[in-house]
């Protein structure tokens, strides 16, 4: 699989703490250096037949529909896609006009991964968000008309400009507007942010985790009574539309990052990242070298990413892969750590499968963090 990162933005999210740039002044040096990154990289890949394609960002929506094609016949040079391929365009709601819409429905793109955010207005300009309440429904509208059924809708809650009602409202809309697939993520303060410095300066007050606690475990029983399956801890997907990207991340599979500040991984113990510096990228491409540092990771590492990631998702962590990849003591010292938790109930084996329940899962990464190896 394939992601590529497009790095720019109309502007900055108070909440974001991405590459991109808001200056489209070397947009067309940027996707001309992707190309040539693409070709230098195809031989990466065990695989030249493509299961998905994702563009991410940024925002890949602030390209045209042109140039959007153009990556992916670049891609195509070198690669085939399968006939079940994903291909996933990340939008943003103030992006898809009919005339956007109208370009990429005439390429190879059957996925759309949209950013609303909110359904309110009050959060999208704490958020910064280019779009207003009225935009977010009506893009997924057109998206529908379109043709787009398999539509993704980003949420966030925790809000300091929302509360449990407001977000009660922000679901119902998603189940009356027919959204097959849900991303919903706790606002979260990383650091250097417009929002870390909100916070600091008494602007708007910290995310409370009673908050965030109450309404996670209210959107679980309440997308769950919609037919949603919630497949990883942020999650939720109708039967036939889990992201197939996604979740190949959380198996542990290969894959290949284009642009700047894209991740690579061999699908065992090599992972790589790109600069993340636009012209510093360019800079490199243009001398026909790659703009990327490279790790091994060790086997610690390599069990520690199989526990964090595994524990997220709803088939959990396999222990016969565990087994198959690791030493005896490594084991012992795992399942010495895992005893009480699987007492308590906060660990349960399933079918060869270590997992944890989902009335625990708001507390998966600390879960996670007692059974890494030290």
């Amino acid at each position: 699989m394939i992601y590529i990162h497009i790095p720019f933005c109309k502007q900055k999210c108070s909440y974001c703490n991405f590459h991109f740039s808001t200056s489209l002044n070397f947009k067309d040096e940027m996707l001309a250096a992707m190309k040539k990154e693409i070709f230098l990289r195809k031989e990466e890949l065990n695989s030249k037949n493509l299961q998905t394609l994702y563009f991410g960002g940024g925002t890949p929506s602030i390209l045209s529909g042109d140039e959007i094609k153009s990556l992916i016949d670049e891609v195509l040079k070198y690669f085939s896609f399968s006939s079940d391929i994903e291909v996933t365009l990340e939008a943003n709601p103030d992006d898809l006009d009919k005339k956007f819409l109208r370009e990429i429905s005439n390429s190879p793109i059957n996925r759309l991964s949209i950013g609303t955010q909110s359904f309110f207005d009050a959060d999208l300009r704490m958020m910064n968000r280019a779009h207003s309440s009225s935009e977010a429904e009506s893009s997924i509208k057109r998206a529908q008309d379109s043709g787009y059924e398999n539509i993704s809708i980003d949420l966030i809650y925790g809000s300091p400009t929302s509360n449990f009602e407001i977000w009660k409202e922000n679901l119902n809309k998603s189940i009356a507007l027919e959204i097959p697939h849900i991303s919903s993520y706790a606002l979260t303060v990383e650091p250097k942010t417009v929002l870390e410095k909100w916070i600091e300066n008494g602007k708007v007050s910290n995310p409370k985790e009673e908050e965030l606690n109450k309404e996670f475990y209210y959107m679980i029983d309440f997308l769950k009574d919609h037919e949603f399956e919630h497949y990883e801890i942020s999650n939720f997907a109708k039967k036939g539309f889990h992201s197939k990207h996604n979740s190949a991340y959380w198996k542990y599979k290969e894959y290949l990052g284009i642009g700047p500040s894209a991740h690579s991984y061999n699908g065992y113990d090599v992972r790589s990242w790109n600069i993340a510096n636009n012209q510093q990228y360019i800079k490199k491409l243009n001398s026909m070298l790659l703009a990327k540092e490279t790790e091994i990771l060790s086997p610690k590492d390599q069990f520690n990413e199989m526990i964090m990631i595994g524990l997220r998702t709803t088939w959990g962590v396999d222990l016969r892969s565990l087994k198959e990849k690791f030493s005896e003591q490594v084991l012992e010292t795992f399942e010495k750590d895992s005893i009480l938790k699987l007492q308590e109930g906060i660990l349960v084996k399933e079918d060869n499968h270590l997992k944890i329940p989902e009335k625990h899962w708001f507390m998966a990464d600390g879960i996670a963090s007692d059974l890494f190896q030290v």
